[in-house]
């Protein structure tokens, strides 16, 4: 068995990502290899804010999956985007663990995830995977 591998999913709005995002960073630090999914609209604005400077251990990935919105829609009508990820996310979801642990020796063991993504947490208890909530 390798390292403990974690998979991190913060509820995709402002104030939510980066503060998840810090803790993962400090995760990764203690020997920790960390997951870290956003939305694919994320992704693309956590890149262009951090750049090739968010990982300095080698233990922190970013990877990211759809939320269901069409480019071009508002991602700040909270509502919307709510519905959207609770009708694509937990497919997602399941698929990203079923990807990484047919993959790579570290199997994920436990999901970090923020509390106002309780869709995650539901995923993580029907896979049989422990779950930590923010």
């Amino acid at each position: 068995m390798g390292k403990p591998h974690v998979l991190v999913a913060p509820y995709t709005v402002q104030g939510h990502v980066i503060p998840l995002m810090e803790l993962s960073r400090h995760l990764a630090k203690q020997g920790i290899k960390i997951s870290f999914v956003n939305t694919e609209f994320n992704h693309k604005r956590v890149i262009h804010a951090f750049g090739k400077n968010v990982d300095e251990t080698g233990l922190f990935h970013l990877v990211s999956v759809p939320d269901g919105l069409e480019d071009g829609e508002d991602r700040n009508q909270i509502e919307k985007l709510t519905e959207s990820l609770c009708q694509v996310m937990p497919r997602l979801l399941k698929d990203l663990i079923h990807k990484v642990n047919a993959s790579d020796d570290d199997k994920i063991l436990c999901l970090l995830a923020d509390i106002n993504l309780g869709l995650a947490l539901d995923v993580a208890a029907e896979m049989g995977i422990p779950t930590v909530a923010l």
